[in-house]
């Protein structure tokens, strides 16, 4: 029987990923993809439990469910990820007419787990302890044409306190290098110009089977697909961080001049008690370094603001860094308990009005480095990959968007033929804090535009509420 679905995604792009293996695995089942606005047969929400934030919205959109679910008993509910892989039964407590609750190591399973919960008119749970299926295995509806990821490894080995992923993802399993590569090939085969290495901490890949070195390696291996125009990678850790991934990274032409390197914290002391096993001198060693080998580098990072302990001096480490490393942008998170990790249990938690003060002062700061850093640009010419998703004011303004080599948001007039996928050069002659804007000097027509072209079925991932109609 073929239904119609939709899959919300929150979080990061391992997330984003993963809810590309949901969605192949629902069209491998006979379902399709919801037409926009319409109400969806099937809804899946693929969870993160990093932030507060992210309960309160899945809770949210399952309460704005409940009403439609009431109405029409045929709607089937199902949440996985990592909030199902840490919630589990609390899930069905909040929200008994949840239909499937699935954890972070068994996706596969989704299907089955629907048809069982249909049958059976009963709620189905199903938490595995351990990895069922390596994602990148399962089958996958790909959001875009001509982009990709692909994960090289799941879990992780680091213990930090502020952190439940390692709990609910288990320890790092690395996948073996040839089939990596074999991914790889196989989306280029298709028209993906762009593939994005996952991991939770990636440059630690190669530690399950005893290869320190493996990482370098198969960025190296990387550079020689041919037709593989672009290869990013995140998030790696300072502390396995090693020169010859930056030789590599210099040396490999496809792989693009832009690092997220996570700092979360510019006091050591801080640091010690994340228990994050590097000091602020190593971290700004390897930035020192990346920027000598690759003078165009681009580095961005995270930082969490309020850590329990955190003090107006510790703070004011972390922006004496943020003004030292000159990020181009810094993605900031106010510290918010998260129940089952150590830091939710220690002494001097930070008033959340002291949080919020420190946030501000945080996003203001580094909105002016991030602005100076871009205004460096202008007068320089980038190569951009046009995006599929137009931003808020592309329209209006009859402009295109993409990304940089150093993977900057760039907006340009639309005069030109490029599509999404295609590389265009622009020439930057303004910047703000979160972009760079410029005119296009010359358009290069790709294979990663071919494939967009000629791609006709709909996105089946999404961010946000689910677009349903309540009536």
């Amino acid at each position: 029987m073929s239904r119609t679905y939709l899959v919300e995604t929150y979080g990061c792009q391992m997330n984003v990923h993963d809810s590309e293996r949901i969605a192949g695995l629902l069209d491998e089942a006979g379902h399709i993809p919801v037409i926009p606005g319409e109400q969806a047969d099937i809804v899946v929400f693929n969870t993160c439990a990093v932030r507060e934030n992210a309960d309160n919205k899945l809770y949210g959109n399952l309460s704005f469910l409940a009403p439609i679910k009431k109405k029409n008993p045929a709607l089937q509910i199902a949440v996985g990820g990592c909030l199902a892989q840490k919630d589990q039964s609390i899930i069905l407590k909040k929200a008994p007419y949840v239909d499937v609750v699935f954890g972070t190591h068994n996706v596969g399973s989704l299907p089955l787990l629907l048809e069982r919960a249909r049958i059976e008119e009963e709620s189905q749970i199903e938490i595995l302890e351990s990895l069922e299926h390596f994602p990148s295995t399962l089958p996958a509806r790909r959001f875009s044409a001509f982009t990709s990821w692909v994960s090289i490894s799941v879990g992780c080995n680091n213990t930090c306190t502020f952190c439940i992923v390692p709990a609910l993802r288990g320890v790092e399993k690395d996948r073996a290098a040839s089939d990596v590569l074999k991914e790889m090939q196989m989306l280029v085969d298709q028209g993906v110009i762009e593939i994005t290495l996952l991991g939770q901490n990636v440059n630690a890949y190669g530690v399950e089977f005893g290869d320190c070195g493996a990482f370098a390696k198969l960025l190296r291996d990387a550079g020689k697909i041919q037709g593989l125009e672009r290869v990013r990678f995140m998030s790696p850790h300072p502390r396995d961080f090693t020169d010859d991934v930056i030789e590599a990274m210099a040396q490999t032409e496809n792989v693009m001049p832009h690092l997220h390197m996570p700092l979360q914290s510019g006091s050591d002391s801080i640091l010690q008690s994340m228990r994050r096993s590097y000091r602020t001198d190593k971290y700004l060693g390897i930035l020192e370094r990346v920027r000598a080998a690759i003078p165009q580098a681009m580095i961005t990072t995270d930082i969490i603001v309020g850590f329990p302990g955190e003090s107006e001096e510790d703070f004011q480490g972390t922006l004496d860094i943020t003004t030292q490393a000159r990020f181009a942008a810094a993605y900031t998170y106010k510290y918010s308990i998260r129940p089952g990790t150590p830091a939710g249990i220690m002494p001097d938690q930070v008033p959340q009005e002291i949080v919020g003060e420190r946030y501000t002062r945080l996003h203001e700061h580094q909105q002016k480095i991030s602005l100076s850093v871009n205004e460096e640009s202008i007068g320089s010419t980038h190569r951009v990959m046009v995006s599929e998703v137009e931003g808020r004011r592309d329209e209006s303004r009859s402009r295109m968007t993409g990304k940089s080599e150093d993977f900057r948001l760039v907006h340009f007039d639309a005069d030109t033929d490029a599509r999404p996928g295609d590389f265009v050069d622009i020439h930057i002659t303004e910047a703000s804090a979160h972009y760079l804007i410029g005119s296009a000097v010359s358009v290069m027509r790709t294979r990663g535009g071919d494939a967009h072209a000629a791609k006709s079925a709909p996105a089946s991932t999404a961010l946000g509420i689910p677009k349903v109609r309540t009536t």
